[in-house]
């Protein structure tokens, strides 16, 4: 996913030439090497009021609210474990409400507090993706599914930001990846296949969850056709389409087990792109070097291991998994916040769903000597920046940040929820990590430092993964109804990822029969 921007190079001039032959010789450049998008509003606005730091003042006043402490009395959090997760709940949510602009109903990026909230210092991200957008959207119909907000004030806030997208500036239907949240310009010229794919995601739900919202929401879903990003001689979906200068992204998403294989599934679904692309998606790539693969264990390595065949998969530790690309849990795990892959594809990605988050947990407790669980892409808890993080076995590439993010346990609830909420409670108690606005981003378990900061991609994934927890899959159920969903469902009935394998009853009995890692 496409979350963090690229870093501007230091000549626009050479950049331009580059991407005006670059698009002559139909080759796409690397995002790093395209000219910088500019917003020329955001420039006069910041320079009106003498320039970026003289207008942070102004960028807060734009939010609806802001902190009052920066870390919450944890001898307030409730003892008894549901209670917990409902305050969990009504803090995020607050936080969700609070850091969107006031005007336009859009959710900002994040905010970033070194050890202070004055917004002198904070760090204000002031723009937006479309995958941010979507996950907003399910975060308000999962607030009001919790009585956190009332119908009618769930039907006003998903209006505004409707309202707020029919402002905006598309191509041939769909959104860019980035806008500024205070003058609603564009800052990316790549429209991108995933990113749709959640705001797509969104509008589902909501259309499902909303009647009143439901027509509004099927002009938009059916004025975009996923066509746009398929790559038929591939049979795969590219990454997206660069428009300024013209050209397709070289890459495509080839692997099958990543958060894009749920936008796939709404492309067929809508008729846009043929069910054989469902099957063209490789499950288990090839692991030539499984050294690389390798963890130090002790005096010996516990390499992870390819088994090909019909029903390829590798194997770590006695454990049986289809990898993901860099193993992150948000890869795993994201599309089950709207699709209840445990009940709909159990032998195949309901079963691997359990065995990430139960590898996920013993190569953070048993590996690293960790006392919590959970890597997946976050904010770096001693730097600058968002990065990818993940458990190195579970990927046929591997991410190599090792923080641990409090997103990852909530997106475990589902298929591993006592060993998911011990760990959140232990993130709450054990680190300086529970704000005003809940669980911060994520923490370094080897230092104690936290990043002090609140995503929207991540606060979302939390607050949906808690509704559908505490209320019985609710959002999960709005999704199954669409007949987009609906239509795609038969994709996930009989795939078997591990046939011949005998599956475990609960993630309980999985890890009491396995010996520990020494």
């Amino acid at each position: 996913m496409a979350r963090a921007r690229w870093a501007r190079a230091a000549n626009p001039a050479v950049l331009t030439l580059l991407a005006a032959v670059a698009c002559a010789a139909g080759v796409a450049l690397h995002p790093a090497s395209r000219p910088p998008v500019r917003a020329p509003r955001k420039e006069a606005l910041e320079a009106a009021l003498g320039g970026q730091e003289a207008a942070r003042p102004y960028i807060r006043s734009r939010l609806v609210g802001w902190p009052s402490e920066l870390l919450a009395d944890k001898r307030s959090l409730p003892a008894e474990d549901r209670e917990f997760l409902r305050r969990l709940a009504r803090d995020t949510w607050r936080g969700l409400d609070a850091l969107a602009d006031r005007e336009n109903g859009l959710p900002i990026d994040h905010v970033r507090f070194d050890g202070t909230l004055d917004p002198q210092a904070a760090k204000i991200g002031d723009y937006t993706s479309t995958t941010n957008i979507g996950l907003y959207l399910v975060a308000i119909v999962s607030a009001h599914e919790l009585e956190l907000i009332s119908e009618a004030e769930a039907l006003e806030k998903i209006t505004r930001v409707l309202d707020t997208l029919d402002r905006l500036e598309t191509w041939r239907g769909f959104y860019f990846n980035f806008y500024d949240t205070t003058t609603l310009e564009r800052t990316s010229d790549f429209v991108s296949f995933i990113d749709s794919s959640w705001l797509a995601a969104g509008l589902i739900v909501v259309r499902s969850a909303i009647p009143q919202l439901a027509p509004r929401c099927t002009v938009m879903l059916e004025g975009r056709n996923f066509a746009q990003f398929y790559d038929a001689k591939r049979k795969l979906m590219s990454h997206g389409e660069y428009v300024d200068p013209r050209a397709r992204s070289p890459y495509h998403y080839g692997v099958f087990y990543t958060e894009a294989r749920l936008g796939s599934m709404i492309a067929i679904g809508k008729g846009d792109v043929p069910p054989e692309h469902w099957f063209a998606m490789t499950r288990t790539p090839p692991l030539p070097d499984v050294g690389a693969r390798s963890v130090a264990a002790g005096s010996r390595s516990v390499p992870a291991r390819a088994h090909p065949g019909p029903q390829a998969y590798y194997e770590w530790n006695g454990l049986h998994y289809v990898p993901s690309w860099g193993g992150s849990m948000f890869e795993a795990l994201m599309p089950t916040l709207v699709l209840d892959e445990v009940h709909y594809a159990p032998a195949s990605l309901g079963r691997n769903d359990l065995m990430h988050a139960v590898v996920q947990r013993r190569y953070a407790l048993e590996q690293l000597g960790y006392k919590v669980w959970g890597m997946s892409p976050s904010w770096m808890p001693s730097g600058e920046r968002y990065l990818e993080h993940g458990v190195p076995v579970l990927g046929f590439h591997g991410y190599d940040g090792r923080a641990v993010t409090p997103h990852a346990a909530a997106l475990a609830l589902g298929v591993t929820p006592g060993e998911a909420v011990a760990d959140l409670r232990k993130l709450a108690g054990d680190y300086d990590a529970y704000g005003e606005y809940g669980l911060y981003d994520a923490v370094n378990p080897s230092s104690g430092v936290v990043a002090h900061v609140y995503l929207t991609l991540d606060q979302a994934m939390i607050l949906i993964a808690l509704a559908n927890h505490l209320e019985g899959g609710v959002i999960q159920k709005h999704f199954a109804a669409d007949p987009f969903v609906q239509a795609a469902l038969p994709l996930l009935r009989d795939e078997n990822f591990f046939e011949g394998i005998r599956p475990p009853a609960t993630s309980t009995q999985l890890e009491r029969a396995l010996p520990p890692v020494l």
